[in-house]
């Protein structure tokens, strides 16, 4: 695998970040979504895999390290995924705007990466609607429990989300508090 082919899977992975459910005022959604946040911020290691598309199979292993905002709800996901020799960078920014999310993964869609444009978080689990030109996804993220947590990443084909890439990440360490 080329280190080109790497980088559309590290866009790929980037799709995987967003979708919108119903949305709480945003009196009730601020503490709620912030407690969120908070929860996922640590050190995360574990396998992914690509499930559709020119890569599918394609199994990769991601050390990342997630940052809770000190303002509004939102998060900082920084690190790498391997996949064989090569490593890619991997980071995503998600930052509370009004009453919904935005936010980078990689670059943005101008650059190498994708826009997060929309998000929700509801229980355990973060939807996050990405877009890159003509690209529609979303990334969601679930907590199965304190120490484990499951990432999908699909994109709009047609009318329909296909999922494209899961992750299943194990936490490492709790975040550290500065």
């Amino acid at each position: 695998m080329s280190f080109r082919s790497f980088t559309l899977i590290g866009v790929s992975f980037a799709l995987l970040a967003t979708a919108v459910v119903a949305v709480p005022s945003p009196a009730d959604a601020a503490p709620r979504d912030k407690r969120f946040f908070d929860s996922v911020a640590g050190i995360w290691t574990g396998p992914g895999e690509i499930v559709a598309g020119k890569y599918k199979g394609t199994k990769f292993t991601c050390n990342l390290t997630g940052i809770s905002s000190t303002g509004p709800a939102g998060l900082t996901l920084d690190g790498t995924c391997r996949v064989g020799v090569f490593s890619q960078p991997m980071k995503a920014v998600i930052s509370q705007v009004g009453n919904g999310y935005q936010g980078k993964f990689l670059d943005g869609a101008e650059g190498k990466g994708l826009d997060i444009i929309s998000g929700n978080v509801s229980g355990n689990k973060v939807v996050m609607g990405i877009n890159r030109a003509k690209l529609n996804g979303a990334m969601v993220a679930s907590l199965k429990n304190q120490t484990a947590m499951n990432i999908t990443i699909s994109v709009k084909v047609e009318d329909q989300l296909v999922p494209v890439i899961g992750l299943s990440l194990n936490r490492q360490a709790a975040a550290r508090a500065d």
